[in-house]
């Protein structure tokens, strides 16, 4: 039992961490894409994980939840270096919506793959080996945690990334009152994620989550 757990542990880890630095370096390439070096001069489009590592995001929040058996998984790492001024001026506002929804399409990518090789393994329940164990396990949490960070960080709540993409594309539509609300509600943002994640509204909040994991499965 003991080496199933541990088996357990480190699949959950290593799908977690490749899914939220994968989701923060796949921003910085795309602004890379766009003409913007930053990340790169800093060393943050490295899949090095150490310089992406966030103590709080990547190591302690996941800790606790796994843990304390929560009913799922989230964390973040350091958030890669843009200046979006040059992404714009190089490809417009079109471009700073790839650049904020490229880690969106790089989760849902990762969670359709892990889906697509599930489904062909057959009866996954009947395993040979731990090392098989471990594979079976890594692909179906890699499943779940790319869907779960993939639609989290669509929802338009700033900071999540599906805030920026919207409030570039009231830019481009010349939706005025939508870009200012943005920019009104922005430092009030964590705490509006804290109350939708804290109270009995996590029930709506997680709704859509569980309705595509459900499609996945």
């Amino acid at each position: 039992m003991e080496s199933i757990k541990l088996i357990e542990i480190a699949a959950v880890v290593l799908a977690l961490m490749i899914a939220i630095i994968g989701h923060e370096i796949m921003h910085g390439y795309v602004a890379y894409r766009y003409g913007d070096d930053t990340a790169k001069h800093m060393g943050r489009l490295s899949i090095n994980p150490f310089v992406h590592v966030d103590l709080v995001g990547t190591i302690i929040v996941p800790a606790v939840l796994f843990l304390s058996n929560a009913p799922f998984m989230f964390g973040w790492a350091k958030p890669v270096p843009i200046y979006m001024p040059s992404v714009i001026r190089n490809g417009g506002y079109k471009a700073a919506i790839a650049v904020s929804l490229a880690g969106i399409a790089y989760n849902f990518t990762l969670a359709i793959l892990a889906s697509v090789v599930l489904s062909q393994l057959g009866d996954i329940s009947e395993v040979n080996s731990y090392v098989e164990y471990f594979w079976v396990y890594f692909l179906v949490q890699s499943m779940i945690y790319n869907v779960v960070l993939g639609i989290f960080n669509l929802y338009p709540i700033p900071p999540l990334d599906g805030s920026h993409a919207l409030s570039y594309l009231g830019r481009i539509f010349g939706w005025n009152a939508l870009v200012r609300f943005y920019e009104s509600t922005e430092r009030y943002g964590m705490i509006i994620l804290i109350v939708c994640i804290a109270t009995p509204l996590s029930s709506y909040f997680f709704m859509p989550i569980r309705v595509v994991l459900s499609w996945f499965y």
